[in-house]
């Protein structure tokens, strides 16, 4: 690998990491807000019900990209911007300014979808969703939401390939379903052409896995290259090639991790740090971190460098099993340090 590509590997483990940080700051404040969005967090039918919206909005996404209705996907992304950094803002500054800085998100969502636009937007959604995820996901639900997530990308991946439709439709909108890591300060996203890879071809997808696929730009690939890339797991951030004599244009100017490889590890550090019987670490901008909230935080950037190490070797990877993975192990070994029984660590304590 190359200087620009390390450089964009250490940027996306930072988005992550605010991803991360964002989501414990707000744990707390949500919950006194009242945010929760189920009456029983430690139902696991929570999961099943989340899975099964999952499917009917990714049917729905589908139809909308094969009937040429992308205006109205893009719209509704940026609609669910302004909302999640509504959340996230009405806890931090009073009413009115709360609404005109999401407003502000949305607005520049539109006029100027450039790639720090999309990750700054990125990084409210995320955090604000992971937050909201994780006060209402108890450990138990969080880890089968996690597991099952986990074990479908492997399988929409490798198997069926289907999250393949679903990607490709939406890179050229331009909306925060992805993070854009640049290699290049020279980088537009506004000038990149995605044409090639704009075809939907079936009914099938997922709407989280969608969000999970990745490409690079910048690579010399023809249209199922980069369909193939768009669908499976990371972004491949460089050429293949070793060479070192290889010269920097080889190296392409930016790379798209999907916004549900943050987001989804860091439900399991949110429910972690709300619902582990753990002792907090005493840190006083991050109230709610304890032993097993960290721990499921290191699992998850450990799960991501395995992970970017993969990619880099050639073959584009599911991303969720090495991210949900890391983050559960984690989690469970962290539990395991602070003492809380692996029983009451799974939540399977009220069952028995």
């Amino acid at each position: 690998m190359k200087p620009r590509v390390y450089g964009g590997i250490a940027f996306a483990a930072l988005l992550f990491l605010l991803v991360q940080l964002g989501a414990l700051a707000l744990v707390p404040t949500f919950y006194a807000e009242g945010y929760q969005q189920v009456e029983d967090p430690t139902d696991p039918a929570n999961s099943l019900l989340y899975i099964g919206a999952i499917l009917v909005a990714t049917a729905l996404m589908l139809a909308a990209f094969k009937y040429d209705f992308d205006w109205a996907v893009r719209g509704v992304v940026v609609f669910t911007s302004g909302l999640l950094s509504w959340y996230v803002f009405a806890v931090l500054v009073p009413g009115v300014a709360a609404l005109v800085l999401a407003a502000g998100v949305a607005v520049a969502l539109l006029v100027h979808p450039e790639w720090y636009v999309i990750d700054t937007a990125g990084v409210l959604m995320g955090a604000g969703a992971a937050a909201l995820f994780g006060i209402s996901f108890g450990v138990l639900p969080a880890i089968v939401l996690l597991s099952v997530l986990a074990v479908y990308d492997a399988i929409s991946v490798y198997g069926t390939r289907h999250m393949l439709d679903l990607a490709e439709g939406v890179m050229d909108l331009r909306i925060p379903v992805v993070l854009v890591i640049p290699t290049s300060l020279s980088y537009s996203l506004l000038d990149t052409d995605f044409s090639g890879a704009n075809e939907v071809h079936s009914a099938d997808g997922d709407e989280e896995t969608a969000a999970d696929g990745a490409t690079a730009d910048g690579g010399d690939h023809d249209e199922d290259d980069v369909a193939d890339e768009l669908a499976n797991g990371e972004g491949n951030g460089s050429d293949t090639d070793t060479d070192p004599a290889a010269d920097d244009e080889s190296v392409r100017d930016a790379f798209f991790i999907g916004l549900g490889d943050a987001v989804m590890p860091t439900v399991m550090v949110a429910s972690a740090a709300f619902f582990s019987p753990a002792a907090s670490l005493g840190i006083a901008s991050l109230s709610a971190l304890n032993v097993p909230a960290l721990t499921a935080m290191i699992g998850t950037l450990l799960g991501f460098f395995v992970l970017m190490w993969a990619v880099t070797k050639g073959r584009a990877h599911a991303g969720l099993p090495l991210l949900n993975g890391g983050a559960i192990g984690g989690y469970l070994l962290g539990s395991v340090i602070a003492g809380v029984p692996l029983v009451e660590a799974f939540g399977l304590a009220s069952y028995l």
